[in-house]
């Protein structure tokens, strides 16, 4: 069987055929296509699939250029749109197994048509992975039909969905659906596929004499042979430490809750530089000789029966729920329990729970019923999944910045695609404030400002606390305001979508409604387009920009402006030497003059160099890992 594209013929073919001259090449085929039956059009694409088998001297060209045309075609049939030129040179990005940098609002749901019905010729099953369930649906919805006139099966899967309802969606040729759930239901096949090894001998054989239905496809899944990733720097860097895990279930009271709740009291007696010091860039603690001797003061009086580890590693664990981990920032509580946030999109993860008793930890923190840790029956981190598939590629608006990344950890090459039309998007200078109150003061007096005007605003915040802070500001100053922050996750995309009408005024964590166009109606467009506020710097500038390109979108007219002051976190975990010098510029009702834009980019440069890092070494110590594994079973 042979590969979708090897390095080598892709090499050659993009000799042969250039990114311009592909594109002239297709649209010529294309118009040749539009003179055609729908079933001619798909006897054409089955033609192409069974050409794919084909030995080498018996192909009838290049299938690439073919292929490109045929979804060219379906798509002004099915879906009424003309693909651009900009969207054929990130389809062309995205079937090379690049990651194709494709600007907000530039059409990446319909340039996954190309490469994912290309990956389909194979039929070994395209994965089209999102980063939620609302956007793969929907994405599903929107294409479909263009897949069905070409004969592609299509597919889509969900958490809730039975084990036969997903069996028969990763049966399809295409397959939509949340990467992180494409990622547990391969843990889940391990898991079956353990289970099965340890039948006895022959007793498959005898359930496939039987005719017994159980006998038939056991896994999920029939492989993991292309993925196409949409916002993969999101999936494959924001992500990377956040492995997949795949848990027992565990909701009853913790055996060890009250060796939970004595670490808790005793961190509460422990004093900072006396009796620990804390690393603020990494969240480590270490332990002073004063305080190591009065943790061990304690550890006589502990029901040791209790203890499932020691007991130091539940006193450095109450440490990191007190000092490190803040509520409506890390986490939220809802219906009694802790429930995990996304620092990249604000999004809410009830399936997820912190490892190594950290979980309970913060559950005795907030004083909440303490629940036993949940088994661990699989796991794998998101840069190895990714790497399992034949195929990899994918798109986002920011990967310029993290190509070392890309091509160090998953050797994709990073394509950056022009914009269909020109950005008309006007970047203000940042302003920079001695505290945070005179900065929200400030962002207010603006929202009020842009808001009397007519011009739609959006304010991107870093946490939920802060959304909540600034929507409690609005609200004294009588306001209207949209909150999406991710405890209203259902109607996420419709908040968004809405963001962009004359007059509203919006409030999101970081990336908040991402995947979801902002489309200013002729009004707002009229009065300047679509404002974006950043009111605080990220430890990564992807996150930043992706914020900006929500406005301006498709050579649109748009505005944004960054707000940074001391006590951001940017500045007070990785930038402290320059804290107390912002403290003491000059300033006028707290804001200061000067352009520390330099300074500035220099914190956020470290704090994008230590993430790195931090990756980095995870990626090398699965490396090593997997080594030694290799040796021993070898």
């Amino acid at each position: 069987m042979p590969a979708l594209l090897s390095s080598r013929r892709r090499r050659t073919a993009e000799s042969r055929l250039g990114g311009s001259a592909l594109i002239a090449d297709v649209r010529r085929r294309a118009t040749e296509l539009a003179g055609v039956s729908d079933v001619e059009l798909r006897h054409r694409a089955d033609d192409l699939r069974d050409g794919w088998f084909a030995p080498a001297g018996q192909r009838e060209g290049e299938p690439l250029p073919a292929a490109f045309a045929l979804v060219v075609e379906a798509a002004r049939r099915a879906l009424g749109i003309d693909l651009y030129d900009v969207q054929l040179q990130g389809g062309l990005a995205l079937a090379n197994g690049c990651v194709a940098e494709m600007q907000t609002g530039e059409g990446k749901t319909f340039t996954s048509l190309i490469p994912a019905f290309y990956f389909s010729l194979i039929g070994r099953g395209v994965h089209v992975a999102t980063s939620n369930e609302y956007l793969a649906a929907r994405d599903w919805q929107t294409l479909r039909s263009a897949f069905e006139l070409l004969g592609a099966t299509t597919g889509l899967i969900a958490r809730e969905q039975s084990a036969e309802a997903k069996r028969t969606a990763y049966n399809c040729d295409i397959t939509f659906g949340p990467g992180y759930e494409f990622g547990f239901d391969y843990l889940r096949d391990q898991l079956t596929l353990r289970t099965a090894a340890k039948r006895p001998l022959g007793d498959e054989f005898l359930s496939r004499l039987r005719l017994d239905p159980a006998a038939r496809q056991i896994t999920l899944q029939r492989g993991l042979a292309a993925s196409i990733v949409d916002e993969i720097d999101s999936v494959l860097i924001d992500d990377a430490c956040s492995p997949l895990v795949l848990s027992g279930e565990a909701d009853q009271a913790a055996e060890d809750a009250a060796i939970y709740l004595g670490a808790r009291e005793l961190v509460d007696q422990l004093h900072p530089e006396v009796d620990y010091r804390a690393n603020g860039q990494s969240g480590a603690f270490a332990l002073t000789a004063a305080g190591t001797a009065r943790v061990w003061e304690c550890a006589d009086r502990l029901p040791q029966q209790l203890l499932k580890r020691p007991w130091s590693s539940y006193v450095e664990q109450a440490l990191r729920a007190k000092e490190v981990f803040r509520r409506d920032v890390h986490y939220v509580v809802r219906d009694g329990g802790i429930v995990i946030v996304d620092e990249s999109t604000g999004r809410l993860f009830e399936e997820r729970a912190w490892s190594y008793g950290l979980h309970q930890s913060i559950e005795a923190r907030e004083r909440l019923r303490i629940t036993s840790e949940k088994s661990t029956l699989a796991r794998i981190s998101r840069q190895r999944f990714a790497r399992l598939y034949d195929k990899l590629c994918g798109m986002t608006g920011t990967a310029t910045g993290s190509e070392r990344e890309f091509q160090e950890f998953f050797q994709l090459d990073v394509q950056p695609v022009p914009t269909h039309r020109t950005s008309r998007r006007q970047l203000l200078p940042p302003r920079y404030f001695s505290d945070a109150r005179a900065k929200w003061d400030a962002i207010a007096s603006e929202v009020a400002r842009l808001h009397a005007d007519g011009q739609p605003v959006l304010v991107g915040t870093r946490s939920i606390h802060d959304s909540e802070h600034f929507a409690d500001l609005l609200s004294l100053l009588q306001i209207p305001f949209q909150l999406l922050n991710g405890r209203q996750d259902a109607a996420e995309a419709n908040v968004i979508a809405e963001a962009g009408r004359a007059g509203a005024v919006t409030i999101a964590t970081n990336m908040a409604g991402r995947g979801t166009d902002i489309k200013p109606d002729a009004e707002a467009q009229s009065l300047g387009g679509l404002h974006v506020i950043v009111s605080e710097r990220h430890d990564s500038s992807r996150i930043d920009r992706q914020l900006i390109g929500r406005s301006a979108r498709q050579g649109e007219v748009g505005s944004a402006q960054v707000f940074v002051s001391a006590d951001d976190d940017l500045i007070a975990q990785h930038g402290d030497w320059f804290r107390e010098e912002m403290k003491r510029l000059p300033q006028r009702h707290g804001e200061i003059p000067s352009d520390l834009s330099h300074p500035v980019h220099r914190i956020q440069s470290q704090a994008e160099r230590l993430h790195f890092q931090q990756r980095r070494q995870a990626f090398q110590q699965e490396q090593q890992r997997d080594e030694l594994l290799a040796r021993i079973w070898k």
